[in-house]
């Protein structure tokens, strides 16, 4: 519930009592003394979804709301007055919602201290292979606030609000990408990992080195439920771990890549991130817009040329965020089918009588190196086979397989898990 405090001037007042009566709103009144006008200090409770479409009804009136109206919260309210919104939309008001996505959004010395300690801990936990860590660096990172301000700064058309979320998310993820990068070097060189450490096969980083259909889902339902989250009053602590699962680990994983002097880590990791990130913000400006949020003085009738010169910023934004997209999801396309080809490929080569005795465990193809013309890529293989059974043409069928079906040369590593006579 939301308490209401409205400076109203004497001259519109009996107007602005005729709204709140139509809409059985009960309010209370104060005379303010002041030398410039007679006015009135009225107050009364609204349901967050109400609040929007009682303050235009007010302006409607002659009401300048802009000179004296603040929005509080209230616990409880009687009588109850939930039913005084007509349209029932399940969000908070357009002030609310700005004021919400400014109010998350830390200090610059804590969001960017945060963040190096974030992606510290993201890469000790990729490089340990832990899961846990890797989410606990989830936790402390601050990039949701970052993220959601640029999504209600093109949502409003408001300038300032895109300038300093696309800033703060992009140097934010560089300081990221650099304290890891830095961390790795150290980690690297004073010998706490061993010196031919192969981090692409460490779970955790391979996962963040090849953008697929699943990296993809991840980005657009983060932004997606972090403007629900804002837009309609919930909790939005959990949303920003989210945020923060889609970014961090990824920019963690261009530093180890950087560290370890590995392109294609780095690239294949560089690309999930600007996935996530062109994903996060046009999602977030999409459900905001789905659910009712406009510029200001917002006029649906109005010519196409003139909606771009009167919105520019929100025109713009949405156009940088429709090329990044469209970029990264082209690579990303390219890499899902590939993989579906691989999947198909490795499933059919292994229905061979003579390898009907292994099992499957997984396949993963990610980057594995980068020339002028083409990306090349690595399939890992890993399989579980009888202790006494070495298979020695298995990585040559798959490799012919493969490569048929991605009509190239591709590199095809097999990982055995032998397995006992009882299991």
């Amino acid at each position: 519930m939301r308490l209401i405090h409205i400076r109203v001037p004497d001259a519109v007042l009996d107007s602005v009592r005729d709204v709140l009566d139509d809409r059985d709103i009960s309010y209370v009144r104060t005379k303010e003394t002041s030398d410039d006008e007679a006015a009135w200090l009225l107050q009364f409770p609204l349901p967050p979804e109400a609040v929007d479409e009682v303050l235009d009804d007010l302006e409607a009136t002659g009401l300048d709301a802009d000179r004296y109206t603040v929005v509080g919260n209230a616990e409880t309210a009687r009588p109850d007055q939930s039913n005084s919104a007509r349209r029932h939309e399940d969000r908070i008001s357009h002030d609310e919602l700005r004021g919400r996505a400014v109010g998350m959004n830390p200090g610059q010395g804590t969001y960017y201290g945060m963040t190096v300690l974030s992606a510290i801990v993201a890469t000790a936990g990729l490089l340990l292979d832990s899961p846990a860590i890797v989410v606990g660096s989830m936790v402390i990172a601050p990039q949701v606030g970052s993220a959601l301000i640029a999504s209600v700064g093109t949502t409003l058309s408001d300038r300032r609000l895109i300038v300093d979320g696309v800033r703060d998310q992009l140097l934010g993820l560089a300081v990221a990408i650099g304290s890891a990068a830095l961390f790795g070097l150290v980690i690297r060189y004073s010998g706490f990992v061993p010196g031919q450490l192969r981090v692409t096969t460490v779970q955790q980083i391979a996962q963040r080195i090849s953008p697929g259909f699943l990296s993809l889902v991840v980005g657009l339902c983060a932004g997606a439920a972090g403007a629900f989250g804002l837009a309609t009053a919930l909790p939005v602590s959990l949303v920003g771990v989210m945020i923060a699962a889609a970014l961090i680990p990824a920019a963690a994983a261009i530093g180890v890549g950087i560290a370890w002097g590995l392109p294609a880590v780095a690239l294949g990791a560089g690309i999930l991130l600007l996935v996530n990130i062109a994903s996060i913000n046009l999602t977030g400006v999409l459900v905001l817009w789905g659910l009712g949020f406009r510029p200001l003085n917002w006029a649906a009738d109005r010519p196409p040329s003139e909606t771009v010169r009167t919105y520019a910023p929100t025109v713009v934004a949405v156009l940088t965020l429709l090329v990044a997209f469209a970029g990264a999801g082209t690579v990303t396309a390219q890499q899902m089918q590939v993989e579906t080809s691989v999947n198909n490929a490795v499933t059919e080569a292994l229905s061979n009588e003579s390898y009907e005795r292994l099992r499957l465990q997984s396949v993963q193809t990610r980057f594995g190196g980068v020339s002028v013309y083409r990306l090349d890529r690595v399939v890992t293989v890993t399989v579980s086979r009888p202790a006494d059974r070495p298979y020695p043409a298995l990585v040559s069928d798959l490799e012919r397989a493969v490569g048929r079906s991605i009509a190239d040369d591709t590199t095809v590593e097999v990982t055995f898990e032998d397995r006992h006579p009882t299991e």
